[in-house]
């Protein structure tokens, strides 16, 4: 049964709703500042606090995570994991007694530039990760939105990817190993440089995109990939949309990925009132040049033209209308061109739909309309990608349409056995309880 959500404390008869006790199924129940002190005692009094309704408690390293949570499975305490906050937003609605703030575990621990490796701690910011890394010339070959305020732990969390997928691989290709902190306060390693997972499951997989509902990830190992210190970025566009023709699109994106030219990245722009198809290539300075005539072949019929690489951010500026429903559409490549021509179909002077597509099958969709037309159209959509075997998955919903849009839509056939894997790690649904998909 889904857990309700619930507040951290029952406000007593003349207290001003500032002092209580905490709604736990324990014997005795906690007080406020009982619960307060003792997480106190093991972060430090200056890194915990009272934020709304919730604790929050900034550990200072894995072992201090592992003791919050074996207080907070003791007492049967929901528990958020946070980190820079910038997708807190996705995943459905979530009441936590203690929010766990990961951002004092923010180091890159150890730099195995030799072997392309590196271990970071769940905290550290994209952006501050890849600074480092780049002193030796080489990346975490991901781009995900917001990386100078996303963290590690967050982006693995969410399963976070962009447009450097097409060449790289996801989160799942590159994560070599995890430590990770069980609900009940275990610390786990799984992967790198430790050979048995615990209780037989490819821990680092599971806990990538599972929005903290397994465990509590403390560091992330990845495999790296030497930095690309020359690229360029080509956009092909056509006038009246004609370049969202699926047949058209097909045809160039075959020939691309056909030819001996190796992308690092391809998306497809939609947005009124045209499209526009942009490809970036890493190499050699002196072949770059090459590049952009046989790319212009390639696009026969379509104006190429050398682009910024701010184009690529593209997929981040659909989050910026706040009062936009966006999206996250999930197909196998062939469908793509498809499902965007259909998109387009329903553009009009009051329906504003934009999309970035990338040539892996992820699409990011902002609809802008009046509420009974944006609930028509997700739904629509979702039956649309749904007849394809794809999901449409909710990541933005302004605050007038809660309630009426489905974060995540149908369950999943592999609901489950999903269910059973939450049942397995977190029995007790103290780890993000109910975010999920089907009330995990």
């Amino acid at each position: 049964m889904r857990r309700k959500a619930r507040p951290l404390y029952a406000p007593s008869a003349g207290d001003g709703g500032h002092r209580g006790v905490f709604l736990v199924s324990t014997p005795a129940a906690l007080t406020i500042e009982q619960g307060l002190a003792h997480i106190a005692a093991i972060v430090g009094q200056e890194y915990v606090s009272l934020r709304g309704d919730a604790i929050v408690a900034a550990p200072g390293n894995t072992e201090q995570v592992a003791e919050v949570l074996r207080f907070a499975h003791a007492n049967a305490l929901g528990v958020m994991p946070s980190g820079g906050g910038t997708k807190l937003g996705w995943g459905s609605p979530v009441a936590a007694d203690i929010q766990l703030s990961m951002e004092r575990l923010s180091d890159v621990r150890e730099h195995a530039w030799q072997d392309m490796t590196c271990t970071v701690q769940a905290g550290c910011t994209w952006t501050v990760m890849q600074a480092v890394l780049k002193q030796h010339g080489q990346m975490v070959a991901l781009d995900p939105l917001w990386p100078e305020r996303a963290t590690v732990g967050g982006v693995v969390a969410t399963n976070d990817s962009g447009a450097l997928r097409l060449k790289y691989g996801g989160l799942r290709d590159l994560i070599i190993g995890m430590t990770i902190v069980l609900a009940d306060g275990t610390i786990a390693k799984t992967g790198g440089k430790v050979v048995k997972n615990v209780a037989g499951y490819d821990l680092h997989k599971l806990m990538t995109g599972s929005f903290g509902t397994l465990g509590v990830i403390a560091e992330v190992n990845f495999r790296l990939h030497p930095a690309e210190e020359q690229a360029l970025t080509w956009t092909a566009t056509a006038s009246g949309g004609a370049l969202c023709d699926a047949s058209l699109f097909a045809e160039a994106l075959r020939a691309l990925m056909d030819s001996q030219i190796t992308p690092s990245c391809a998306q497809l722009r939609l947005s009124r009132p045209e499209c526009a198809l942009d490809i970036r290539v890493a190499a050699r300075a002196e072949c770059l040049d090459d590049y952009a005539d046989r790319i212009g072949n390639i696009c026969n019929g379509l104006k190429v033209a050398e682009a910024d690489g701010g184009t690529w951010l593209s997929r981040q500026r659909l989050f910026e209308n706040r009062n936009a429903v966006v999206l996250k559409v999930s197909v196998v490549p062939s469908e793509i061109c498809p499902v965007l021509s259909e998109l387009q179909r329903w553009v009009s002077e009051k329906v504003d739909i934009s999309a970035v597509a990338y040539a892996t099958g992820l699409m990011t969709v902002s609809i802008n309309s009046a509420l009974e037309t944006v609930i028509a159209l997700v739904d629509r959509l979702r039956a649309r990608v749904g007849s394809l075997r794809g999901d449409v998955v909710a990541l933005q919903i302004p605050e007038a349409l809660c309630g009426s849009v489905e974060v995540w839509g149908a369950d999943a056939g592999a609901l489950p056995l999903m269910r059973e894997i939450k049942r397995r790690f977190d029995p007790d649904r103290i780890l993000n309880p109910g975010r999920f998909v089907g009330g995990i």
